[in-house]
């Protein structure tokens, strides 16, 4: 066993000899049979068409044709590896979305028994950017109403949204009030004037993980994170004004108030920036340390450093993530607030009366303490996302009392000019994938790739050719988030509709994107 407590390493087989511990479990999943890589206590299982898979075997072939070598182990690996940690029940779960990450494939969702005193916490499952999340504002307006507005709209939005690496927020906090943002979340921002009421009854956790603790969050930490409040960062994060383009389930569309065709929402797509990568790189590197001194605990890779959940650096994680979870939510609060006030001054008019409430504000990087029936019994699980989107069914107690009909709301962000989606939890979903599904397109080429192949003027004027209209930050780095960087993200959600785990409500369609 090296220092960081991995396992011993396996012979390196062909890509053949892989696939024969892979089988398709139906039309729009397979299944990794234990023994595909040491010490695997539950199988694993991804939700993929046939439209879809051959990026995630091609990975695999990849690696195999490298023995190897080289940059982030696949997808595939990297869910059986994440079936080998400790407590870990069910199986190691992707999503269509799935590709490469830091430990947990990007997609990847696995739950861990909290009743079971070996079981793990790992920050590789949560991600690096805590609670990336999407908020969804509906308003009254209608296509017809923007149209002549669509590149005023844009640049107010850019105006008064800070974007871009480095950017700082323009909502005044000190130190004190930093600390207040990330114990309370979105209770700070209704307290500061920068939400509505009713705001937190539409987001996940009401916008508030109770077990925050902010002196579980470093000082760089918090350095980090002190300008940066209300600001949509660089990256995948984006700000667009969409059109409702197409209705699936009408019933269920007009619950959250999106139900006509042509209706203006706009959907925020950040997270924790700074202050959430750095609580990530600190808990690392706690961890590593935790599992030197725990000879019991074994990993297949480095990357998927983790602590038993009930240790002392299990225990300062999940506060220290909590934290960075509120102040994501408070962040998005921020934008929300300074979206209104875009539209409220392009047409004159109050937030208010352009009816601009929140849908709903779902979460995609974290780590929640849950119930779910596991073998016939109901169990507390520590359930990690990362990638993946909770997609709670109709009635359950969690979900807003407007949407106990419905099943909880789930946004799927598309790629920048491509379509997103509003989707419904499922009581499949529920009981297959502990009530989680997709969370995007999912990467298809590395960033490098794409830089080193497309024109950044060629995807401006193919944005500007579909009538969108664009404001970014920095115009050459927008080819790393060109659509051809990515899956279909039709091809995503209609393999999460057809497996069950969850419904498509409605498509929606960008107008204007605003980036960093």
């Amino acid at each position: 066993m090296s220092a960081f407590g991995e396992m011993p390493k396996t012979i390196a087989r062909s890509f053949d000899d892989e696939m024969k511990f892979l089988a398709r479990r139906d039309p729009t999943s397979w299944t990794i049979a234990q023994g595909f890589v040491p010490g695997m206590r539950v199988p694993g299982r991804f939700y993929v068409d046939s439209a879809l898979e051959s990026l995630v075997f091609d990975e695999l072939r990849q690696h195999c044709s490298a023995q190897g070598h080289g940059g982030f182990l696949p997808a595939i690996k990297q869910i059986a590896n994440v079936a080998a940690l400790p407590g870990i029940v069910g199986a190691s779960l992707a999503m269509p979305d799935i590709h490469s990450g830091y430990g947990f494939a990007i997609g990847n969702v696995a739950a861990f028994d909290c009743g079971d005193p070996e079981a793990v916490v790992s920050p590789g499952g949560v991600g690096f950017d805590i609670n990336c999340g999407v908020r969804l504002l509906r308003t009254n307006l209608f296509e017809k109403d923007v149209t002549e507005h669509r590149e005023a709209l844009a640049q107010q939005l850019f105006d008064h949204i800070p974007v871009g690496v480095g950017s700082r927020g323009v909502i005044p906090t000190s130190s004190q009030n930093l600390d207040a943002a990330l114990e309370m979340g979105m209770d700070w921002s209704l307290r500061e004037g920068y939400a509505w009421a009713e705001d937190k009854e539409h987001c996940e956790e009401t916008g508030r993980m109770l077990q925050a603790d902010p002196t579980h969050v470093s000082r760089r930490a918090k350095k980090r994170g002190l300008p940066q409040l209300g600001t949509l960062g660089a990256g995948n994060h984006y700000a667009e004004i969409q059109i409702v383009d197409e209705v699936h389930d009408e019933w269920a569309a007009r619950r959250m108030g999106i139900g006509e065709k042509g209706q203006v929402v706009v959907m925020i797509h950040s997270g924790s920036r700074g202050l959430g990568h750095q609580v990530a790189t600190d808990a690392l590197l706690q961890m590593e340390r935790a599992m030197e001194k725990d000879a019991g605990l074994r990993t297949n890779d480095r990357q998927l450093a983790c602590a038993r959940i009930a240790s002392p650096e299990g225990q300062s994680y999940l506060k220290a993530m909590a934290a960075a979870a509120n102040y994501a939510w408070v962040n998005r609060s921020a934008m929300a607030f300074l979206v209104r006030q875009a539209f409220a001054k392009q047409f004159g008019q109050t937030p208010d009366d352009l009816d601009m409430r929140v849908v709903y504000d779902v979460s995609h990087n974290i780590a929640k303490t849950e119930e779910h029936m596991v073998d016939g019994r109901l169990k507390t699980l520590l359930v990690h996302r990362k990638g993946a989107t909770r997609a709670f069914p109709p009635h359950h107690p969690l979900i807003p009392v407007d949407y106990q009909f419905t099943g909880q709301p789930v946004l799927i962000g598309g790629t920048m000019g491509t379509c997103s989606y509003v989707l419904s939890g499922t009581d499949r979903g529920m009981a297959e994938t502990f009530g989680s599904t997709c969370h995007g397109a999912g990467r298809a080429a590395s960033r490098n790739k794409t830089r080193r192949t497309l024109a950044y003027e060629d995807v401006l004027k193919n944005l500007d050719d579909k009538g969108i209209a664009i404001r970014i930050a920095s115009p050459k780095l927008v080819m790393e988030e060109a659509p051809e960087a990515y899956k279909d993200v039709t091809s995503v959600v209609s393999t999460c509709h057809d497996a069950g785990i969850s419904n498509k409500v409605v498509k929606l369609r960008p107008v204007a994107v605003i980036k960093g």
